[in-house]
C-alpha cells in the first residue's frame, strides 16, 4: 500500500472539535442540523457533553448562564441562517450581562454567496451588534486560530459574546491529521495571552480607596454578578467582616455573602443607598438596577469607588475613584491594606445601628405579611412555603432560577440566598424566557446542586417545551409555575377598553384559565403536581426535592393577586 493511502485525513468538523477540546470546552449547547450535525457528533466523541435543545433561543440562554456559572465561555452550536438568528437571543443576553459565550454557526457554501443558497445570510453582519469579536474560517487551515480567538476574546476584559462562522465548504474540506496537529500547535503558540490576563492594578488607587473607606461616616459596599463571576466571595467576606461595613448585593449578587449576614443591608436598601457617603461598587454597573447612581435615590454628595474590569465602564460613570482590575484581586489588595492598619465600625456605630434597625423593621413587616395564609393563593403565601423548603435543603444550596414580573419581584424580596452564584434571574436586560435554559445550564454546571425554578406562567411559556430536555437528560430540576392565568394575571382592562370588533377575544394579557402545565412534563415521563393549598404545595415540594428528578409544580394563583408590570408599572 502506498504511503499516501495510509495517511489519516480529518475534515473541518473534526478539526473544530479538536480545537474546542484543546481550548477547554467541556460542554456545548445547541440545536443540530445542516451543516453542523457532524461537528456535534465529533465533539461528543472527544469528550464534550452536548446538550441538545428544541429551540436555539433557550439553548443560547443556557450557554450564556453556563459561562457565568463556570467562568469559562459557554459554547452554542446552531445551523445556518435562521438558526444563527435564533441564537442571537443568547448572544445578546451574554453581552448585556457581561458573560462569556461563543456562538458557532454553520453557514452557506462560500462559492454560492449572493445566489440564494440554502439558509443564506451574512451572519457576520447579523451578529455585529451583539458580538465583541467575530471570526470566519474561510479555509480549513484557519480553523484553529479562529477557534482560539473567539474563546479568548469571550473572556477578555469585560466578558461577552463572540461569534465563529463556519461555511459548509470549510467543514467539508480535509487535511492530514499530522498537519492538523501542526496547525493547532501554531495557533496555540500564537494566542494573544494579553487577552486572558487581568489588567494591572494601580496600587496608588488602592491606597485612596482605603482612605476613603476609613474616613467615611456612612460607607456601603455594593456588589453584583461581576463580583460573583470573579469568585470574589472570600475576599469580599473578609473585607466586610474586618471593617464592619454594611453591604448591598444586586439581585444576582445575592448569596456572595449570605443574605442572613448581620451586615446585610438588602432589607434597608432605600436607607443604605440614600444615606451612604462613600459607596464601594464592585462588579456592578450604575445602571437602571442601581438608579444610575443619581439623586434622589442616592445622595448628591456620595463618593463612588467603582471597581470594574472595563475601563470604558469607569469612564462612563465618572466616579470619584475608579479602579481598573479583577474584583477578586482588587478586594484582596484593599483588605490587605486595611489589615496592616485596621479599622472597624462597631455594632454601636450610628450608621450600623441605623441600617440594622431599618432592616429589622422591614423584615418584621414582611414576616407579618408572610404569616398570613391566603387561599386562593396570593404571591406571598406560596413564596414563603417555597423559601422554607429551599432553606431546608441545606448545603449545597439549590440554584434558584426566577423570572416573571410579580413572581420574580416577590421572589427577590422573599427568597433567601446563602451561597454564591445560586440565583439566576432576568438580569441586566430584564430578559423573559430565560428560565428553562438557565435551569439546564445550572444543572449541567453544578450537578451536585438541586435546581429550583420559580416562574410566572408567562415566563414559563417561552421555553416550556424544554421540560422534555430536562427529562431526556434526567436533570435535577424542579420547575414551580405560578399560574395566574396570563401576563400579570387575567383580564385587567377597564370597561372602556373592551370595545371594537374583537372585544370578545381574550385580553392580550390572558391565557387559558386553569392551564394544566403539570401535565406537560408527564407526557415525557416527568412528574407533575397541582397545588392550590399550603398542604398540597408542601407535599409537592417535599416529594420533588427528595426525588431530585425533573418535575413541574403547577401552583394556582388568584389572577388578580399581582400588579400589572410588577414593580415597573411606571414604564408600561
Amino acid at each position: 500500500m502506498a504511503e499516501a493511502d495510509t495517511k489519516k485525513m480529518i475534515d473541518g468538523n473534526a478539526l473544530v472539535s479538536m480545537c474546542l477540546s484543546r481550548a477547554g470546552t467541556d460542554r456545548m449547547f445547541g440545536v443540530v442540523g445542516i451543516p453542523v450535525t457532524s461537528l456535534a457528533n465529533r465533539a461528543v466523541a472527544l469528550g464534550v457533553r452536548f446538550i441538545a435543545f428544541h429551540n436555539e433561543q433557550s439553548a443560547g440562554y443556557a450557554t450564556s448562564a453556563y459561562g457565568y456559572l463556570t467562568g469559562r465561555p459557554g459554547v452554542l452550536l446552531t445551523v445556518s441562517g435562521p438558526g444563527c438568528v435564533h441564537g442571537l437571543a443568547g448572544l445578546s443576553n451574554a453581552s448585556a450581562n457581561a458573560w462569556p459565550m461563543v456562538l458557532i454557526s454553520g453557514s452557506s457554501d462560500q462559492s454560492l454567496a449572493g445566489r440564494g443558497d440554502f439558509q443564506e445570510l451574512d451572519q457576520v453582519a447579523a451578529v455585529k451588534p451583539f458580538a465583541k469579536f467575530s471570526a470566519k474560517a474561510t479555509d480549513i487551515t484557519e480553523i484553529p486560530k479562529s477557534v482560539f480567538s473567539v474563546v479568548d476574546w469571550a473572556v477578555a476584559g469585560r466578558p461577552g459574546g463572540t461569534y465563529l462562522d463556519l461555511p459548509t465548504d470549510v467543514l467539508h474540506q480535509t487535511v492530514e491529521e499530522s498537519e492538523a496537529e501542526i496547525l493547532i500547535a501554531e495557533a496555540l503558540n500564537s494566542r494573544d495571552k494579553s487577552l486572558i490576563e487581568n489588567p494591572r492594578i494601580d496600587n496608588s488607587k488602592i491606597d485612596k480607596a482605603v482612605e476613603l473607606l476609613r474616613s467615611a461616616q456612612r460607607p456601603l459596599i455594593v456588589f453584583g454578578k461581576g463580583a460573583a463571576y470573579a469568585k470574589s466571595e472570600i475576599e469580599l467576606t473578609k473585607l466586610v467582616e474586618s471593617t464592619g461595613i454594611p453591604f448591598l448585593p444586586t439581585p444576582m449578587g445575592k448569596g456572595l455573602i449570605s443574605d442572613k449576614h448581620e451586615l446585610a443591608a438588602t432589607a434597608a436598601r432605600s436607607l443604605a443607598i440614600g444615606k451612604c457617603d462613600v459607596a464601594l461598587i464592585v462588579g456592578a454597573r450604575l445602571n437602571w438596577l442601581l438608579h444610575f447612581g443619581q439623586p434622589p435615590k442616592w445622595s448628591k454628595d456620595v463618593k463612588f469607588i467603582i471597581v470594574d474590569v472595563c475601563e470604558e465602564e469607569i469612564e462612563l460613570r465618572k466616579p470619584f475613584l475608579g479602579i481598573l482590575g479583577d474584583a477578586k484581586e482588587v478586594l484582596g489588595l484593599i483588605h490587605k491594606q486595611i489589615k496592616d492598619d485596621p479599622f472597624c465600625l462597631g455594632k454601636t456605630h450610628p450608621w450600623i445601628e441605623a441600617v440594622r434597625n431599618k432592616a429589622r423593621d422591614n423584615v418584621a413587616k414582611m414576616e407579618v405579611q408572610l404569616s398570613k395564609v391566603v387561599v386562593p393563593f396570593n404571591f406571598l403565601t406560596p413564596m414563603k412555603i417555597i423559601r422554607d423548603a429551599i432553606l431546608g435543603v441545606g448545603s449545597p444550596a439549590p440554584v434558584v432560577v426566577s423570572e416573571g414580573a410579580n413572581t420574580m419581584d416577590v421572589g427577590r424580596s422573599v427568597l433567601v440566598q446563602t451561597e454564591p452564584r445560586t440565583r439566576l434571574d432576568a438580569g441586566t436586560w430584564g430578559t423573559m424566557g430565560v428560565g428553562l435554559g438557565y435551569c439546564i445550564a445550572a444543572a449541567v454546571a453544578s450537578p451536585d446542586r438541586l435546581v429550583v425554578a420559580v416562574e410566572g406562567d408567562s415566563g414559563f411559556g417561552f421555553s416550556a417545551m424544554e421540560v422534555e430536555t430536562l427529562v431526556r437528560y434526567q436533570l435535577p430540576v424542579v420547575v414551580i409555575v405560578f399560574n395566574n392565568g396570563g401576563v400579570y394575571g387575567g383580564d385587567r382592562r377597564n370597561p372602556e377598553e373592551i370595545t371594537g370588533p374583537y372585544k370578545d377575544d381574550p385580553a392580550p394579557t390572558s391565557f387559558v384559565p386553569g392551564a394544566a402545565y403539570h401535565i406537560l412534563i408527564e407526557a415525557f415521563g416527568g412528574k407533575g403536581y397541582l397545588a392550590g393549598t399550603p398542604d398540597e404545595l408542601r407535599s409537592a415540594l417535599a416529594e420533588s426535592f427528595s426525588a431530585r428528578k425533573p418535575a413541574v409544580i403547577n401552583v394556582t394563583i388568584d389572577p388578580y393577586a399581582g400588579a400589572e408590570s410588577g414593580r415597573m408599572q411606571h414604564m408600561n
